[in-house]
């Protein structure tokens, strides 16, 4: 046997022998590590070695020590970006430059921007106004520390989960931002502001931080600071606010410009709602008692004043400017309202001189206030875009924007009327609509336009029988002559044989905004009660001008900063419908102007098509119109600037009625004469539907002499689906205040009735509607 020793196999383990060497006990079977057999191996100190994927597992070390490091340097760049950070001088805002607006041939409109601010101490200001202000935005303020983590958490993760950018910056964070830093959302600047807030409340008082905030803070009609604000809004100095009013101010801090319900009335809803919530907010922290909360109602604020170097028009064209860059995202509204900025606008200087000489000659110098009262509600408002580049070129707001401070040329609050028709028409080509009997819907389709006729859909009468001007009976006509007359009973037809929601989308296709009040898909939107904006209607006529083809209204050509240009969006054009659809509506309104209601707009002297349109009760008269080189709407309406309450027009200016083809379209074909001034009369280049007839005369079906060949119009595979529920009537229509006018000119659609079921559209102080007619038939 050899010397060495020996690995022995059988026996028992245990018997104290040292493993594996052969010491004369056979019983013990061991391996060659000395380790008996069927033994697990062990590693260093005698451990259990990890074996298959165990050994991927981190140890309970490796663990503690990667957290441990991480803590470590969390901390140490917390303690380095405390150090590295100083609190720097205040930013420009103290010391903001001015906003230079210009015409688009580069000569200067306006110069807008000097900071209104006036700061106070942290005890001028009532504790009212300051928990108004803490309910709003920071209600725990004084009890929680410079950030909140958990805030800035969810913040982030409801902007990165695309539930919108949201705010999780406390009040100091707000005011770091607004004093010192700026508004650009970079991780730079955050984390700039996250170490001064820090920095600033170690050294500063919760009080002197609270009253910088009030002092900085920005709420709209270019007002700095509270103090400010309260004279913008209420006329007064902040002392003099009551809680209501206070709460008022600080509801604005959330959205300045948007929560002004004077320069806004459409998004007083908005506004309420957030000034509850202050309230609410103030009695849940116990800074207001519920008794006196349930006694407040909603301040209303005064009326803008205003610098007068915004007299006239200047005013409301930097107003639409300013919002057109707010609203697109191109600058924060707090940046521009700092100033800096050099913004050549499109607004064609000799263009909008010619429509404020139009409103002057035509309307504004045949009132008479001190003779006639209703002469004082008058107001008119205008917009005019070029089809083909979507220019806003002019645009009229009111007699003077020191005087009557909201821009008629963008409110949303008076009801269309008739000039929604075309819509309809258009549809009905869009869609290859059919009557009830199976007739494709062409301009010469007939139609019973007797007064009150009940709309029929496909089950039968659906109860809605809306009237006709002066309650007349056409007998069947065909579509070009009820467009000529703005035949109610055909239109609402024509809207059911569509599909409402098919009419609707068509106008948003056009360039309605899909979130205009009261645009509702039932057969009596086919009347107007939607309440779009002048430059709303104007954009959606334009796009039939350019033969179907929309793209978003522009206001800007450029923007610069410091000689460096500020990036514009780029305008997205699109055939929004069919050229035939938009070319035969064409067909048709030409007919409206060369012999139906809007004959006033000859005087243009140019080819032209238009339409009228005049809201319930007589509150406003349109004319929307096009040539091929402009398009323009004009809208005359009647206000009370004393409490904003909408106003019937009846036996302004001395006449009985005010209607689109009176004013408005007089209006238009002056302004539309001028502004075309020096350049020859464009023809219509139209490409028919199957079956319509031609302005020229030519035959149906036909087209006029060199055009191109008609386009087969093919329905949208994507046509939205008709949802319409027609609903009964309820009430008879009202009674007109006056009789009605012996005036030797073509006839207007005035309505006199015609319930629906549709909520009214509102407006301030207007319960909306006729009595008996919750819709309001509105007609042209």
């Amino acid at each position: 046997m050899s010397d060495e020793p020996q690995l022995i196999d059988g026996g028992a383990a245990g018997t104290g022998a040292r493993p594996g060497i052969d010491d004369g006990n056979h019983d013990t079977p061991h391996r060659a590590d000395g380790l008996p057999a069927g033994r697990p191996a062990k590693g260093r100190k005698g451990r259990p070695q990890r074996t298959g994927w165990r050994r991927l597992l981190p140890t309970w070390r490796m663990v503690l020590g990667g957290f441990l490091l991480i803590v470590l340097l969390i901390a140490g760049g917390l303690v380095t970006g405390y150090l590295l950070v100083d609190i720097p001088p205040a930013n420009r805002a103290a010391i903001a430059q001015s906003n230079v607006f210009l015409y688009s041939d580069g000569s200067q409109l306006a110069r807008e921007g000097k900071v209104n601010r006036e700061n106070v101490q942290l005890s001028q200001i009532p504790k009212r106004i300051q928990h108004a202000v803490l309910a709003a935005e920071d209600r725990d303020f004084y009890s929680e520390s410079a950030i909140n983590p958990e805030a800035m958490v969810r913040a982030a993760w409801n902007t990165a989960t695309g539930k919108g950018k949201q705010s999780g910056s406390t009040i100091t964070q707000q005011y770091v931002k607004n004093y010192y830093l700026d508004q650009e959302q970079t991780v730079t600047r955050k984390a700039k502001e996250f170490f001064i807030a820090i920095k600033l409340d170690r050294e500063v008082s919760k009080d002197k931080i609270l009253e910088g905030y009030l002092n900085t803070s920005y709420f709209g009609r270019n007002a700095y600071g509270i103090q400010a604000a309260a004279q913008a809004y209420y006329g007064k100095d902040i002392g003099e606010l009551d809680t209501a009013q206070g709460a008022y101010l600080a509801t604005l801090l959330n959205a300045p410009s948007a929560y002004d319900v004077v320069a806004h009335p459409q998004n007083k809803g908005r506004a309420t709602a957030r000034w509850h919530y202050v309230l609410d907010g103030m009695v849940k922290k116990g800074w207001l008692t519920r008794a006196d909360r349930q006694k407040m109602t909603f301040p209303a604020p005064s009326d803008a004043r205003v610098a007068s170097g915004m007299s006239g028009q200047r005013g409301y064209l930097v107003e639409a400017v300013e919002d057109y860059l707010t609203s697109n995202g191109i600058i924060d509204e707090q940046t521009l309202a700092r100033g800096g900025y050099r913004i050549t606008t499109t607004i064609d200087k000799k263009k909008q001189d010619a429509f404020a000489a139009a409103v002057r000659d035509r309307l504004m110098s045949k009132l008479s206030p001190k003779d006639r009262k209703v002469d004082r509600y008058v107001r008119a408002g205008g917009a005019s875009i070029d089809p083909k580049t979507g220019k806003v070129v002019a645009l009229y707001g009111g007699i003077d924007y020191t005087k009557q401070f909201v821009n008629n040329a963008t409110r949303r609050d008076y009801q269309v009327g008739s000039t929604f028709k075309p819509f309809v028409f258009t549809s009905a080509v869009r869609y290859g609509s059919t009557t009830q009997d199976g007739q494709t819907i062409t301009p010469d389709t007939l139609y019973n336009g007797d007064n009150k006729r009940e709309v029929v859909g496909p089950e039968g009468p659906t109860g809605y029988s809306p009237a006709n001007e002066d309650d007349v009976d056409y007998g069947d006509i065909d579509v070009t002559t009820a467009t000529d007359n703005s035949v109610n009973s055909v239109y609402a037809q024509m809207a059911q044989d569509v599909g409402p929601a098919k009419v609707k989308q068509t106008a948003i296709d056009l360039g309605v905004p899909k979130n205009t009040p009261d645009l509702h898909a039932s057969p009596s939107i086919a009347l107007g009660p939607a309440t779009a904006s002048v430059l709303d209607m104007t954009e959606a006529y334009a796009t039939l001008a350019n033969h179907g083809e929309h793209g978003k209204y522009g206001l800007v050509e450029e923007v610069t900063k410091d000689g460096a240009r500020v990036s514009l969006p780029d305008r997205e054009n699109r055939q929004a419908i069919p050229r035939s659809a938009a070319d035969t509506t064409t067909s048709i309104l030409q007919s409206v102007v060369d012999g139906g209601t809007g004959t006033a707009a000859q005087a243009a002297e140019r080819p032209a098509a238009g339409k009228t349109g005049t809201a319930e009760e007589d509150k406003a008269a349109w004319f929307a119109g096009y040539t091929p080189d402009l398009a323009t709407v004009v809208a005359v309406m009647g206000q009370d600037s004393n409490t904003g309450v909408q106003k019937p027009l009846y036996g302004a200016t001395g006449l009985e009625r005010i209607n689109g083809g009176g004013y408005p379209a007089e209006i238009w074909a002056q302004y539309t004469s001028g502004a075309l001034d020096g350049k020859p009369p464009a023809e219509f280049d139209l490409r028919l539907e199957d079956g319509a007839s031609a302005p020229d005369g030519s035959q149906p079906g036909q087209q006029p002499p060199g055009s191109p060949p008609p386009v087969v119009t093919t329905p949208p595979t994507d046509a939205p689906p008709d949802t319409s529920v027609p609903t009964a009537p309820t009430d008879t229509p009202p009674t007109l205040p006056t009789t009605p006018p012996t005036i030797p000119t073509p006839p207007t659609d005035i309505p006199t009735g015609g319930p629906t079921t549709e909520p009214g559209p509102g407006g301030p102080g207007d319960p909306g509607g006729d009595p008996g007619d919750p819709g309001g038939p509105v007609g042209g």
